[in-house]
């Protein structure tokens, strides 16, 4: 009788343990029943977790390519030697190159860096393969056909390379630089997390970062390049956003310094910083990690994946479940790309369009 209330009640039967006392009804028969915690969480096993390197980087003038590779393989020496999974490099973080040569205009400055986009790829690559490690090449200008693409190179281990074209162009690099935006936005599945790329002003539109959520992104890196504080806290704040409202890790990389000589990319302000969703089990505001301002550094940090889904699933807010789908929808559309001219880099990848449907009916 009171077995059977037990297990109503969702004890749970483990043994019967015979000559356990003298007890003629059970035949000296007892029984071991557990009664489980609902909220006891057990240890995890394995839990997945990776170390992601950002670098601070420094501008300072060159004398020949070789100067770029090496300052470049330091900081991937650094990020491997602590064991990091991803090493971020900022967004046009290869402009010091435009040091050595004399150009009339910032256009003809980004057309001449262009040039240089198969040796920096090659550069990532190799180092990728040499040192074990998940390379995201912050950003790159290159020629797609006719156009001049603002392109992040990822470069993983075994040697495959995956492209992020900047989806979003500011006023700015239209006017002075002539830059396109891209159609595509993939996930790139690394050896150990999903992960997206969202290129400097690319992380100010809630669309992009969310359709990499939607597509498996654990982390999205945004690597970036701005020149005063104004514009870097326009990029922190959204990728803070972003990192809560997708609940992703999202990790920003930009770069320091000067270059006097180089017209329009003369003045640089950075701070490296990893952003988490505002959740009991991250840091209390939501900073995994961030470097001091305007310092040539490296911020590395462990993220653990296993948290993050935990939270999607049973955190404090759930917006990845409670988003009100009959009330707003997201598409989107994938068409084939135009054939380009060949392409120095890669290929173009699938296009993507967002469209924006709101039913006013709920239904």
């Amino acid at each position: 009788m009171v077995l059977s209330f037990q297990l109503r009640e969702g004890f749970q039967l483990r043994r019967v343990m015979p000559n356990y006392l003298q007890d003629p009804n059970s035949r000296n028969h007892a029984s071991l029943i557990e009664w489980l915690n609902p909220d006891y969480n057990p240890e995890k096993s394995g839990a997945r977790k990776v170390r992601v390197a950002c670098v601070q980087y420094q501008m300072r003038e060159l004398t020949s390519f070789a100067e770029f590779e090496r300052q470049v393989g330091y900081f991937v020496d650094v990020a491997a030697d602590s064991d990091a999974d991803f090493v971020l490099f900022p967004e046009l973080f290869a402009v010091q190159l435009l040091s050595m040569t004399k150009t009339k205009s910032p256009q003809e400055g980004m057309r001449q860096l262009a040039k240089y986009a198969p040796r920096v790829v090659k550069l990532l690559r190799t180092l990728a393969i040499k040192y074990g490690i998940t390379v995201i090449g912050g950003s790159h200008p290159a020629k797609v056909g006719k156009e001049l693409r603002n392109i992040c190179t990822v470069c993983l281990p075994d040697g495959s390379i995956a492209e992020q074209h900047k989806l979003h162009i500011t006023p700015n690099e239209r006017k002075w630089w002539g830059i396109t935006g891209g159609n595509a936005c993939p996930v790139i599945e690394t050896p150990t997390a999903k992960i997206g790329i969202l290129i400097c002003y690319d992380s100010e539109f809630p669309e992009q970062a969310r359709h990499l959520a939607d597509q498996g992104a654990e982390i999205i890196f945004v690597p970036f390049c701005t020149n005063d504080r104004q514009s870097y806290l326009r990029v922190r704040i959204c990728s803070a956003a972003r990192a809560v409202e997708n609940q992703v890790y999202v990790a920003l990389a930009g770069n320091v310094g000067n270059l006097p000589d180089v017209e329009n990319m003369d003045v640089q302000y950075g701070q490296a910083a990893i952003f988490t969703p505002s959740d009991f089990m991250f840091a209390r505001d939501g900073v995994a990690a961030e470097a001091d301002s305007n310092e040539e550094t490296v911020l590395i940090c462990d993220l653990d994946l296993d948290d993050l889904h935990e939270a999607r699933a049973l955190g404090t807010v759930t917006p990845r479940l409670d988003r009100r789908e009959d009330l707003f929808k997201v598409l989107a559309t994938v068409a084939k790309p135009a054939a380009p001219e060949p392409d120095p880099v890669g290929p173009l990848g699938t296009q993507h369009q967002w469209v924006a449907e709101v039913n006013p009916e709920g239904g």
